[in-house]
């Protein structure tokens, strides 16, 4: 019996990163978050700070966690493609936003 995956069954990622580019998430990092977020259709992606969860495809709410320097942000992606997008997201703080 085919059919789409139940919920239940979908693979869930969960990664903490570290911004650590001097400026932190304003809007440019926003941007690439988002970018990054939505060459991945098919996997959905929240990020919480302290007690804020927002959707990882919105520059807004992306915005809004004012993510300063040496904040810590837990991506959690679901979906099929969930760990190459967590690995993309990663690799995009190790690379500080091309911003250093």
């Amino acid at each position: 019996m085919s059919g789409s995956p139940k919920i239940a069954d979908r693979k869930v990622v969960t990664r903490v990163l570290t911004v650590e580019n001097k400026m932190g998430v304003h809007a440019r990092p926003a941007a690439m978050i988002v970018r990054t977020a939505n060459k991945y259709e098919s996997v959905d992606l929240l990020i919480e700070k302290d007690d804020e969860q927002v959707n990882g495809r919105s520059i807004m709410g992306v915005m809004m966690l004012a993510a300063g320097c040496g904040s810590q942000l837990r991506f959690i992606a679901t979906g099929e493609e969930s760990h190459q997008l967590i690995d993309e997201m990663a690799a995009l703080f190790l690379r500080k936003f091309e911003e250093e």
